[in-house]
């Protein structure tokens, strides 16, 4: 049995589909159905029930979907044992923030493809939740506050964040000098989250309100620019927008609590070479920027 023709089926079954698959694979449509057609072929099986509106997997589809992943987890950590001490070999996965990915993580990965020319890796940046089971990701570098789930995850380095507004906005409405001063103010929103704050060593949660909201931090900062509202950003987001005045700090005296950068991955039972060495890379990465800082 092919091992391509296991790993394609998996993606099928992830994907929900022949055309999913072949965007996570960077292949045709023609070469996933090939290889599907030839696994059927192969077990005498339909795996995919093909009709006018899509595609689902049949009994037997579901059924020899999970060992079809576990066989091709088992190969990798198989093939990863006997590779020459760190080398690297197949395909990375990641899912990547947008609004901090391609500033501050695009060129450790980068590295990391240079320094091993025979593993594919496919970066996906996006700032909604990525679901790394269900879409098939090996990780995802995630920032911020991570929320109690069952991946597995390895802090790679700092994130600092501050509340702020643009001098216009300060004028127009004053500037809040207690979390609780918030609740009167325009807040700039991802959705419906609640920012933390220090007063002292006690962390205060605020559930701030406001009329803009955008899943996207560096529109979210483009608002504050304009006087929208105030904002609760990481400093990488902000830092030039502060040191030419476009934005200032607010609320200096209950600042948030110290976030962080994360490698989560799927809790399975392998840690991945690939992944540790991505970490890796990165922890590398924020440990020379803070030394040359």
């Amino acid at each position: 049995m092919d091992i391509e023709e296991l790993r394609t089926f998996v993606e099928i079954a992830q994907a929900g589909g022949v055309s999913g698959a072949a965007r996570r694979l960077g292949v045709s449509k023609s070469v996933v159905s090939r290889r599907l057609i030839r696994l059927e072929a192969e077990l005498g099986v339909q795996l995919l029930a093909r009709t006018t509106r899509g595609a689902a997997l049949t009994e037997a589809g579901a059924t020899f979907r999970d060992h079809a992943a576990r066989a091709c987890a088992e190969i990798d950590a198989a093939q990863g044992t006997i590779l020459p001490d760190g080398e690297l070999r197949g395909r990375l996965r990641v899912a990547a923030p947008l609004s901090f990915g391609p500033t501050h993580f695009a060129s450790v990965i980068a590295d990391m493809a240079r320094r091993h020319p025979h593993l594919q890796i496919h970066t996906c940046y996006t700032d909604r939740f990525v679901d790394l089971i269900a879409e098939g990701y090996d990780c995802a570098i995630r920032v911020g506050y991570l929320p109690d789930s069952t991946l597995l995850s390895r802090r790679v380095g700092p994130l600092y964040v501050k509340l702020v507004a643009s001098p216009e906005y300060i004028t127009a409405h004053g500037s809040p000098e207690t979390p609780d001063d918030l609740l009167a103010h325009q807040a700039l929103l991802q959705g419906t989250e609640s920012w933390q704050l220090m007063d002292g060593d006690r962390i205060i949660t605020v559930r701030p309100q406001g009329r803009f909201k955008a899943d996207n931090g560096s529109a979210l900062v483009a608002a504050a620019a304009a006087g929208l509202g105030i904002a609760y950003l990481p400093d990488g987001l902000t830092r030039e927008f502060l040191a030419s005045g476009t934005l200032v700090p607010v609320m200096p005296r209950y600042p948030p609590p110290p976030a962080g950068i994360y490698v989560v991955r799927p809790p399975d039972q392998h840690l991945a070479p690939k992944v540790r060495i991505l970490a890796e890379r990165l922890i590398a990465c924020f440990d020379e920027a803070s030394h040359g800082a």
